[in-house]
């Protein structure tokens, strides 16, 4: 049996992937927070049903099997029953999921430094009484001692930029949300990149040629589909139409676990970090991206395929 590596936070859970079953064509977005995760989701619906329209919220149609704001239980019994081609969410490392040849594997990066940034804007944007509320009649709230996140006393409060650098710096087994565990996230995914069921995408090449990057995922998911109608479709994946149909495509707006659903969409867009990043941050980050990702790696968390690589990824 595949011996997979734990992955386990106040958020999620990779043990959860244990009790589920794999179908044929299933597939499997696995991304690091702040990567394109939603936009990947939306590009799937899309075309998998061949239609704008959501029967469900998106968290309903295409679950992150393993985040704790609701019972397994639950989430299993949602994945069972659907009839149509099922496409799950995680941000588990893909050494952490189940690998089977008849499922696809979907993972997508972005240049870390824009990670930082969306991220910082998303934590303000959640709300952490409302998820602790429902982590605890989910799952309870017994463990947090255990992950370090109950200790007493008020919590220290950070300026911006100690938040900044400490998302740099500071590795954590607790939170995805860190540049180390970001690249060792797409490091396995890079490591996996030439086996013929996991397709790697970046954020960048999305804005760059959304119907080319979308026509390239529906190869990959040997879904039949012209290039007009994939253009035609490619017109409600973008942020604009994402951001209007917010309370069905943002992740969880159905248990109104953001204080502004429309603004989960915040800009889309790259090179935000030069907003942010003083020079000092910059000598940090280069340092130690440098030493998390090999320079191949690193080339690609910063500019993608397409540019001046190859968009296939196979070169």
């Amino acid at each position: 049996m595949q011996q997979l590596k734990r992955y386990r936070s106040v958020v999620a859970n990779s043990e959860r992937w244990d009790s589920f079953t794999f179908r044929p064509g299933d597939i499997v977005i696995s991304t690091p927070p702040k990567c394109g995760t939603t936009w990947m989701q939306r590009l799937v619906a899309l075309l998998v049903f061949d239609d704008t329209e959501l029967y469900a919220p998106i968290s309903k149609i295409s679950p992150w099997l393993d985040m704790q704001l609701a019972p397994l239980d639950e989430v299993l019994a949602l994945l069972e029953a659907q009839q149509h081609r099922r496409f799950i969410k995680t941000h588990t490392p893909l050494d952490g999921v189940p690998y089977d040849e008849r499922v696809t594997y979907v993972c997508v990066g972005r240049d870390p430094r824009d990670v930082a940034v969306s991220g910082a804007h998303h934590m303000s944007n959640m709300d952490v009484d409302n998820f602790l509320t429902l982590r605890a009649a989910a799952v309870g709230l017994e463990d947090l001692a255990e992950l370090g996140l109950n200790k007493p006393g008020p919590p220290q409060p950070e300026t911006p930029e100690q938040q900044l650098r400490n998302w740099i710096e500071v590795d954590s087994d607790i939170t995805p949300m860190t540049l180390g565990f970001l690249v060792t996230h797409l490091s396995v995914c890079w490591a996996r990149r030439d086996l013929p069921n996991v397709e790697l995408f970046h954020y960048d090449d999305l804005l760059r040629d959304l119907p080319g990057q979308m026509r390239r995922l529906a190869d990959a998911l040997d879904i039949d589909m012209t290039d007009e109608r994939i253009a035609e479709l490619a017109a409600a994946a973008t942020f604009a139409a994402m951001r209007s149909s917010a309370e069905q495509v943002a992740p969880n707006a159905d248990i109104s676990l953001w204080r502004n659903t429309q603004e989960f969409f915040h800009r889309g867009t790259s090179g935000q970090w030069r907003e942010v990043f003083s020079e000092d941050d910059l000598l940090a980050y280069d340092k130690r991206i440098a030493a998390l990702a090999p320079p191949d790696l690193a080339a690609w968390l910063h500019d993608g395929w397409l540019a001046g690589l190859a968009p296939d990824r196979h070169v």
